[in-house]
């Protein structure tokens, strides 16, 4: 086979259809738009209108609801803690709050509070202070000997303030 040799296979491409080129060409005068009306004008956008018939769009039930106040907590895994402490970059022996974890880079920011989950291991005996944590979580840092409180939100909010 050589490169002037090459073909697409029979029927993998087809040319385009010029529409409105002249009686001869198939697709001439109307352009196969039919005759008047408002779909055979240009500049003609019709979406989901169904001749003033409900749309489907508006037919069809909706479903659930975003919570406009809803909190939106900052995600923090044991594992990770343990890793930074490992790196050094977190004193275990220092109490750790979510400024300290917002400085240490673990967190990039705290929105309405930083929440503790349990996936990893933790090892090191630490003192966490922040708005949420899993049961797990708890379970995990007080099995390792250490201690995490979790601020009621009514309480952080009256800090906050």
């Amino acid at each position: 086979m050589k490169l002037n040799e090459l073909r697409d296979n029979a029927g993998a491409s087809r040319k385009r259809m010029r529409i409105g080129r002249g009686p001869g060409s198939g697709k001439g005068k109307t352009g196969g738009r039919g005759i008047k009306g408002q779909k055979s004008r240009s500049g003609v956008a019709l979406n989901a209108y169904e001749g003033g018939q409900m749309p489907l769009y508006m037919r069809l039930p909706k479903r659930g609801f975003n919570k406009p106040n809803r909190r939106k907590f900052a995600v923090v895994n044991l594992g990770l803690i343990q890793k930074f402490i490992d790196a050094g970059k977190l004193d275990a022996r220092r109490e750790i709050t979510e400024d300290v974890l917002v400085d240490a880079g673990l967190v990039r920011r705290k929105l309405d509070g930083v929440r503790i989950l349990a996936k990893g291991d933790i090892s090191a005996k630490v003192k966490l202070a922040v708005t949420g944590a899993s049961k797990a979580a708890i379970e995990a840092v007080e099995k390792a000997g250490g201690t995490l409180t979790v601020a009621t939100p009514a309480a952080a909010e009256a800090a906050a303030e």
